[in-house]
């Protein structure tokens, strides 16, 4: 398995822990900052259906902006997501973690228990149904070999667990498939026929996202393909900001998106640095270093004409994309509704 992207500690403590009492009573040591009257003003203008958060939320570099003390990461991962939900702007989250290890019913139970009625979480499905050769933690059936695209696995180890954990705060259920080796275009068609196969074999109901890091599966030859699948099958695209995709107007476009359907966008990474760089030029995550108007404007303009058609939309932002994503949050909402 390669090395995870995401270095935050782990969101869930040991479920012995979790399902004893005293743990359950334990008081949180993250207290929530009293947000600026501004930003209270621009949540109070911010339609019900229009879901913006971040993609995680252990920054201790977010002092003063989402907590109003000093935390550790560890803290912040494991007590921090009450604080984080008091925040005006934030009505979601992105559970990231979830793509490196399978996670349990109850866990997901922890987290729904620490917010709002009506937040919701976008969940990253577990990467060994979205890459060839991931190993699983030991357990059947994820200890196979290779789970890539297996409907089973991904309804036992991640559907199920979400759905049932979280309830009623569920949202999109995402895969995120890394860049492919996709030589020609058969590769390309065989691929599309597998990703159907794979989404119709999973339960109905939940809100399904798929998010492609490959510029070629959104080109004028096999978009039209991938857009008819993922709507053939009840699931829809999730447009991302990141160096490896065109701009997501241009993947709105060749997509073709339902306009019955909810818009679940990402903005993750500015197309001029690396992970690695940008986390190195953005910590700790407290300020906007990079400004990307062109990307917030775009944005900006595809959820309001998603929320003009009366569906919902998701926007997650990770720190990477301007360098701290609270603040990214802010100036996308303040585009969003002061148009």
């Amino acid at each position: 398995m390669q090395p995870s992207n995401d270095d935050t500690p782990s969101l869930f403590p040991q479920l012995s822990d979790e399902l004893h009492p005293a743990a359950r009573a334990k008081p949180t040591g993250v207290a929530p900052q009293v947000p600026d009257a501004s930003v209270t003003e621009l949540s109070s203008r911010i339609p019900s259906d229009l879901r913006l958060g971040t993609s995680s939320w252990s920054f201790p570099g977010w002092r003063s902006l989402v907590y109003a003390g000093e935390a550790s990461e560890t803290l912040l991962a494991r007590e921090g997501l009450a604080a984080y939900a008091k925040h005006p702007l934030f009505r979601s989250v992105g559970v990231d973690k979830t793509y490196y290890r399978p996670a349990p019913r109850a866990e997901f139970e922890r987290l729904a228990a620490q917010v709002p009625s009506d937040f919701r979480f976008l969940v990253k499905m577990w990467r060994g149904v979205v890459e060839h050769g991931v190993r699983g933690p030991g357990t059947a059936p994820v200890s196979a070999a290779d789970t890539f695209l297996d409907a089973r696995v991904a309804e036992v180890e991640c559907v199920r667990p979400a759905i049932e954990g979280l309830g009623d705060k569920c949202g999109p259920l995402l895969f995120q498939f890394a860049p492919m080796r996709l030589a020609g275009s058969r590769a390309h068609r065989g691929f599309l026929a597998q990703l159907a196969q794979f989404l119709a074999a999973l339960p109905k109901g939940p809100l399904y996202a798929v998010e492609v890091r490959n510029r070629s599966l959104v080109s004028e030859e096999f978009a039209p393909r991938l857009g008819a699948l993922l709507a053939d099958n009840g699931a829809v695209p999730c447009l991302t900001v990141h160096p490896t995709m065109p701009d997501v107007e241009l993947q709105s476009r060749e997509l073709a998106l339902d306009p019955s359907r909810p818009l679940v966008m990402r903005w993750m990474l500015r197309g001029n640095h690396a992970y690695a760089e940008a986390k190195d030029l953005y910590e700790p995550f407290d300020k906007i270093v990079e400004p990307d108007d062109a990307s917030r404007d775009a944005l900006a303009r595809l959820a309001r004409a998603a929320l003009g058609a009366g569906v919902g939309v998701w926007v997650i932002v990770n720190n990477k994309a301007e360098g701290s994503s609270p603040l990214s949050v802010e100036r996308l909402a303040r585009k969003i509704v002061d148009a």
